[in-house]
């Protein structure tokens, strides 16, 4: 495996030299290792989209259990999860930087609370005014409105996760997973694996508030599906959720006018007879729309998919993610490569995706890093 020469970074934002700046690609890659303390942090990578290789720019400390990252819309500005204790008895946060130019360094600006506790997914909407944020352990969502120069509000809407006095019992307890805008920006929808729901929000982007979706506020699947992160179709009209607990990916067809869903597929991702431990993850599509891949933590791999006309899913093939606990994914705009964050296994793996079939082709050994939990591309 490739180590990154960590020790020559600065405890705080350490730089390399002008020439070595110079020589990086055009595209930065930002890597949240969660950990606590001074072990926690986010690095900047440079990555070389002509042969897929990851140099170290830049690390910033001082981050402590950065579970999940977002990028706003422009570039200017990058949002992480914070919390000294992660799932502890107080609220989390979300700490909010600019991004400093091609250098990959980070200046702090501001924290806000997420009303949560174990924070574990923030994203932006598409005009960079409302971050999202989802709260694992309390199973509740929240919105932030960003300020003109990236700042963050106090939450604006708040929104705890209850059972459905009709189907669930009341020992189901909410833990919302992620939490994503439709493509218009017009909706919000959350992954709650503990109540395997799929909560849908309306967003007024002007405010950054939410409310409940009145035609349809959440759709409810199979017990113990555990839906963790969710995915638009770039055609906007279809929405994939990849299911922890079944290690599986579901298929509903969307309505853009409505919000409305309406389930159409599950498909597994593990091989057929494998009875081992495994658990999903992320999931992520192919800027055209072909392909779809999945990530199994305990089976180690990556589930690749075909996505047909009517948005239906074939399996190509499942391949080893290179590492232990593929956690997160990122797949490049020009649809040509694959990063893999293998938190367990403290490395990230980068593999060409063949246009014509969808195959991943391991470009390299993974490069170590100190458990990787997310990827975050600035073109």
């Amino acid at each position: 495996m490739q180590k990154f020469p960590l020790f020559f970074l600065p405890p705080l934002l350490g730089l390399l030299s002008p020439t070595a700046v110079s020589m990086a690609s055009e595209s930065l890659v930002f890597v949240s290792a969660f950990a606590p303390g001074e072990n926690g942090g986010i690095y900047c990578l440079s990555f070389n989209d002509k042969t897929g290789h990851l140099a170290p720019l830049q690390r910033t400390v001082q981050v402590p259990n950065p579970f999940f990252l977002a990028l706003s819309p422009d570039g200017r500005f990058l949002y992480s999860t914070y919390s000294e204790k992660f799932g502890g008895k107080e609220a989390e946060s979300v700490a909010a930087y600019s991004v400093e130019g091609r250098t990959g360094r980070l200046s702090f600006l501001n924290r806000a609370s997420s009303k949560g506790r174990a924070t574990c997914y923030v994203t932006t909407d598409a005009t960079g005014k409302t971050v999202l944020t989802a709260n694992y352990s309390s199973g509740s969502v929240a919105s932030l409105a960003v300020g003109p120069k990236g700042d963050l509000s106090e939450p604006v809407s708040f929104f705890e996760h209850l059972p459905s006095k009709e189907s669930e019992t009341p020992a189901k307890s909410a833990k919302a997973h992620s939490i994503i805008t439709s493509p218009d920006n017009r909706f919000v929808l959350a992954a709650d694996l503990g109540l395997d729901k799929i909560f849908v929000y309306r967003l007024d982007a002007a405010t950054a508030t939410l409310t409940p979706n009145a035609a349809q506020p959440f759709v409810l699947m199979a017990p113990g599906s555990e839906p963790r992160h969710l995915t638009f179709h770039p055609n906007g009209q279809r929405l994939y959720a990849i299911n922890e607990a079944k290690s599986s990916v579901t298929f509903f067809d969307y309505q853009p006018q409505t919000g409305r869903l309406t389930e159409r597929q599950t498909i597994s991702t593990l091989p057929e007879g494998y009875t081992g431990k495994s658990a999903c993850a992320d999931l992520k599509i192919t800027p055209d729309g072909s392909f779809l891949f999945g990530t199994n933590r305990g089976h180690d791999s990556i589930a690749a998919y075909r996505i047909s006309e009517d948005g239906g899913l074939t399996l190509l093939s499942i391949e080893p993610s290179l590492g232990k606990g593929p956690q997160n994914l990122l797949i490049t705009p020009d649809g040509g490569w694959l990063l893999c964050a293998n938190m367990k296994g403290n490395s990230v793996s980068v593999f060409r995706i063949e246009g014509a079939s969808g195959a991943l082709n391991p470009a390299g050994e993974p490069i170590s890093m100190p458990s990787p939990s997310c990827l975050r591309l600035l073109p």
